[in-house]
């Protein structure tokens, strides 16, 4: 005798046994991915700040670098002016003090972030070797372009080559030598 197929009436409860899923079960799958998505998402962007934050800073010690490079070559103790005339090459030389995109612009937007170059120009008569007046002290400032997306800190550095950072602007208040009345030393 064959077995029947037919099992009767379906009770409330019973589930298909057909191939498939509820709605229901849809949807609950549906939730897990998207909050799980959002979580990704949130990581990403704290990540992608951190990491122009993390630019910001080696921008700033490459900037003081060049800064140094020079004051001790071609500034006859001083500063170089702007960020141009640190990519601009000494006579003779074919490199700049810094790479030519970290003096694309005045001022320098790189990363998320807003580079500024100021200081006291220097009253001596004397130029540099490439023809600039040079700064007898400098300054520069990193302000994120859009706070809380690029950035979350500001950054400062000056003469003496120290990089600060803080929840607020460097950009009024950061004096050409000497630490800020704000804000904490990179170590």
């Amino acid at each position: 005798m064959k077995p029947t197929t037919d099992h009767g009436p379906r009770t409330t409860g019973e589930r298909r046994h057909e191939a498939g899923f509820t709605l229901l079960e849809l949807l609950v799958v549906l939730a897990i991915v998207a909050l799980l998505a959002s979580m990704a998402m949130a990581g990403y962007r704290q990540a992608r700040m951190r990491s122009a934050e993390s630019s910001a800073v080696t921008t700033l010690n490459a900037l003081n670098r060049g800064q140094f490079l020079f004051m001790q070559s071609c500034g006859r103790q001083r500063y170089a002016p702007t960020l141009v005339a640190l990519a601009t090459p000494a006579p003779g030389d074919e490199h700049g003090f810094v790479s030519p995109d970290l003096a694309a612009t005045e001022p320098l937007v790189k990363s998320g972030y807003f580079f500024e170059l100021t200081g006291t120009p220097s009253t001596e008569g004397e130029q540099t070797c490439t023809g600039a007046v040079p700064l007898d002290r400098y300054r520069i400032t990193a302000d994120p372009m859009n706070f809380g997306v690029s950035g979350s800190r500001y950054y400062g550095t000056n003469t003496d080559r120290v990089i600060y950072e803080d929840r607020e602007t460097f950009r009024e208040n950061m004096p050409e030598n000497g630490a800020p009345g704000h804000g904490a030393e990179i170590k």
